[in-house]
């Protein structure tokens, strides 16, 4: 069986070479590239002028024809999402521009922040301040009602062998609707819905987007939550606060129409917290379902996220005693 696997796995890079060069008029050679979450690969193509990245996404793959949309859009708004240039959609292929092998976490490790922030806001001001995109699903109740539920169905019951009780589950329900109901009340944008420091390139016109396939029209604050309060990088309340005030400025400057300082990071820490309940059962998920470990060291800090956000408001604090009584990322990943 495993010679078969082999053999299949040769036959298939062998037609993703001959589909490549046929459209290059060149010889390449192919390199495996780190995955993400999800089900997509990515090889590096180098060719005699240079290299691109071909990105599988599977045979008569949604997220193919998802990813060639929204990448057009975010072009179209004036963001460096990667030029596509070649698709099959039946095979799952799109061959990309390469915008290299450095991301915006390798960045801000190396203590470059004051030089990448400024361009992400901006890019991110810049896509919520163009016209509505047609084409994108909303950002709906029944959606940030899913996501919420994530947390329940793999966080506390698949991860931690937890279910609620029937006044448990009245206050969870109860934070739920407070947390979608802010979230519908905000101004409606374009909406990346993972616009954080690992899906952001250090690249020549600052800074490349990918894994834009899952954009939507929705909340104004939630690419904001993404980009400040990420999976891989904590930034100091100090530095929170100044990119905050510069998104403020820029958003403002570009007519984008935004409440009350105060009213603003309510919106903020809701839609943090929804994000953040959301990510924690992502990441059991991948862990369970889909064999992916490497999120789980990850999962207190989300729970710190959620206890600093929800902190400043009471109508939250019901989440904030769930947690409080069964040690939500305390229990060592």
């Amino acid at each position: 069986m495993t010679g078969v696997k082999g053999s299949d796995t040769n036959t298939a890079t062998a037609a993703m070479q001959d589909w490549i060069e046929a459209r290059l008029g060149a010889r390449v050679q192919l390199a495996p590239m780190t995955g993400d979450a999800g089900d997509r690969r990515y090889l590096r193509v180098a060719h005699e002028a240079g290299t691109c990245v071909l990105m599988v996404a599977g045979e008569d793959s949604p997220q193919l024809a998802r990813f060639l949309v929204t990448g057009r859009l975010l072009r179209d708004a004036g963001l460096h999402a990667p030029a596509v240039l070649a698709s099959d959609a039946g095979r799952g292929w799109a061959l990309l521009e390469d915008l290299g092998g450095r991301d915006y976490l390798a960045g801000l490790n190396a203590g470059e922040g004051e030089r990448l922030m400024p361009a992400a806001i901006d890019a991110l001001v810049r896509w919520q301040a163009a016209p509505l995109p047609d084409g994108l699903p909303p950002y709906d109740r029944d959606l940030l009602a899913r996501e919420l539920s994530l947390f329940v169905d793999w966080y506390l019951g698949r991860h931690r062998g937890i279910r609620l009780d029937d006044a448990e589950r009245r206050d969870w329900e109860a934070v739920c609707e407070r947390l979608i109901g802010r979230a519908l009340a905000q101004p409606r944008v374009g909406v990346h819905r993972d616009f954080m420091v690992r899906n952001l390139m250090d690249c020549e016109r600052l800074p490349g987007v990918i894994d834009h396939q899952d954009a939507v029209v929705g909340p104004l604050t939630y690419d904001l939550a993404s980009l400040l309060r990420d999976a891989f990088w904590e930034w100091p309340e100090a530095d929170e606060t100044r990119w905050i005030a510069l998104y403020r400025e820029r958003a403002a400057e570009s007519g984008l129409a935004l409440p009350g300082e105060a009213a603003f990071r309510q919106d903020l820490d809701w839609m943090a917290v929804q994000r953040h309940l959301k990510v924690l059962g992502v990441f059991a998920r991948l862990h369970y379902r889909d064999g992916k470990s490497r999120y789980l060291p990850e999962l207190p800090r989300f729970a710190r996220y959620v206890r600093r956000e929800a902190a400043a408001w009471p109508e939250l604090a019901p989440l904030l005693e769930l947690f409080a009584r069964y040690r939500v990322g305390e229990e060592g990943g």
